[in-house]
């Protein structure tokens, strides 16, 4: 017990750098990222008291498997962004998967200009909305990341579900998430709403 306590204090003296929160990896991922001055979408003034992000507790009941059908020859359209600009995307396949015994569906889409960028060839882009937006969560829905799929199964994690940049700073320019893409349920899972400062 000694040997914890004075590992504890050396630990906490080293240059008062403080731990890194979270529960899980992806918890700790992006808190390590938000407090960085170099990756954080935060305002200066928000990211100087910055600890931690508010997260729903994981549950597994939010780790779903989804079939992946893929859109043949998708058009791309201009999804709207919370600024005049947009962003070229198109639906690359559809997920259905089921959630407290109810089957929901979700667009996938891709970014023209991401799928140039490298290391970015293969991300597709999940934003949704679901009933505890503009309460819990934010009210603009939440995003999650993904790759395309080698196979007709794809495993979402509803706990990774972060805000967009622009929940925190309106100088981004964040897509706003079509309407296709709501769930009548309610997502507690991910990244809550950001309280500022």
């Amino acid at each position: 017990m000694l040997m914890a306590v004075v590992l504890m204090s050396v630990l906490s003296c080293g240059q008062n750098k403080r731990p890194i929160l979270g529960e899980t990896e992806f918890q700790k991922t992006i808190n390590a990222e938000y407090k960085d001055a170099s990756t954080s979408p935060l305002k200066d003034k928000d990211r100087k008291v910055f600890e931690s992000l508010e997260f729903f507790k994981f549950d597994s009941t939010y780790v779903v498997t989804a079939q992946f059908k893929r859109v043949e020859n998708a058009e791309w359209f201009n999804m709207k962004t919370t600024t005049d600009r947009v962003s070229k995307e198109r639906v690359y396949g559809v997920l259905t998967f089921e959630l407290k015994g109810e089957t929901f569906s979700l667009n996938v889409y891709q970014g023209q200009e991401l799928m140039i960028k490298e290391g970015f060839e293969d991300y597709l882009f999940l934003p949704f909305l679901d009933e505890t937006n503009g309460l819990e969560s934010y009210g603009g829905g939440r995003y999650l990341d993904m790759k395309i799929p080698d196979s007709n199964t794809v495993v979402i994690d509803f706990n990774s579900a972060y805000n967009p940049y622009c929940a925190y700073n309106e100088r981004f320019s964040c897509p706003v998430v079509p309407r296709v893409n709501y769930l009548k349920t309610r997502v507690e899972a991910g990244v809550k709403a950001f309280k500022k400062h």
